[in-house]
């Protein structure tokens, strides 16, 4: 029954999309609405974390610091330009090899700074 009245709700939910005109615009902007306060959750978490480790962030060596924020700042573009690396394979190729090169150097960074 619970299924049931699950699928009832997802139905209902889908009725104004299907049959609203104008409702893949509402789609769209619903989607926006959500992507955006995801961005900033993460923005948030990104900050809290700064605040917690103000310490171990102001110990670093200025060259470790500029890898750490620049691996960071990788991220958030290949975040904002993921739609454009995405359409070709060579791009999606990028994407994977940056992403996981930042976030490399974001590991190292902090196996560093957190070793005695």
């Amino acid at each position: 029954m619970r299924n049931l009245r699950n699928a009832a709700i997802v139905m209902l939910i889908a009725v104004p999309v299907a049959f609203a005109p104008a409702g893949g615009n509402a789609v769209d902007a619903i989607f926006a609405a959500i992507s955006m306060a995801f961005l900033a959750a993460i923005s948030w978490a990104l900050y809290t974390a700064s605040k917690r480790n103000e310490l171990t962030l102001a110990t670093l060596t200025d060259g470790r610091r500029a890898i750490l924020y620049g691996a960071l700042g990788m991220i958030a573009l290949l975040i904002a330009g993921s739609d454009e690396l995405f359409e070709t394979g060579g791009g999606t190729l990028a994407w994977i090899l940056l992403l996981g090169g930042s976030v490399a150097a974001i590991w190292r960074v902090w196996v560093e700074a957190n070793s005695y």
